[in-house]
């Protein structure tokens, strides 16, 4: 089926910032355990709506809270996002922006996050840290060239890349406290 005829999938994510120790901005990102539709790929905490959600920020809340252990009183939203549509698995993702403060321990669910990342915004400003590549999917109808930042092993690219690309020049000029 053709992407613009595939039925979409509503979605919420946040996109969780805090300032360690150090005094420095970090990004909260999780590597999504093997197997499913983004099997080990990194993303944002967030998934699909239940019904005792309010909003899709209720629904970003409430993943993040399943997901990583992250306490809704610990999450303060700074900017709902424009909503992105994924270019092959049929998602409409409502992004989120918060300010949080890191638990003492994250607690990642079983067979469902991998691992929690926190990296430094300074770490992807760095030019290397930005990359393009080619790739050919099963899923996909040819080869294309994705946008990624590199995070240590791994890449944060797809709609992850998409909706947190345009927002680190904004952080990086102070656009929100952190």
């Amino acid at each position: 089926m053709p992407d613009a005829e595939r039925p979409r999938q509503d979605a919420a994510v946040l996109v969780p910032l805090f300032r360690g120790r150090d005094g420095e901005v970090r990004l909260v990102i999780v590597r999504r355990a093997e197997g499913g539709l983004h099997g080990g790929q990194l993303a944002f905490p967030g998934g699909k709506p239940e019904p005792e959600d309010a909003s899709m920020l209720d629904t970003a809340i409430r993943e993040a809270e399943e997901e990583i252990g992250l306490a809704r009183d610990a999450v303060e939203v700074l900017s709902a996002l424009p909503v992105l549509e994924t270019r092959t698995t049929g998602f409409r993702i409502a992004p989120f922006l918060a300010r949080i403060r890191r638990p003492a321990h994250w607690r990642p669910a079983a067979g469902e996050i991998a691992e929690v990342l926190e990296v430094k915004l300074a770490d992807l400003l760095r030019p290397d840290a930005h990359d393009e590549v080619v790739e050919q999917f099963p899923t996909w109808s040819g080869p294309m060239k994705i946008a990624f930042y590199h995070v240590g092993p791994y890449r944060l690219w797809g709609a992850s890349y998409r909706i947190f690309h345009p927002l680190l020049p904004r952080l990086a000029a102070g656009e929100w406290t952190v």
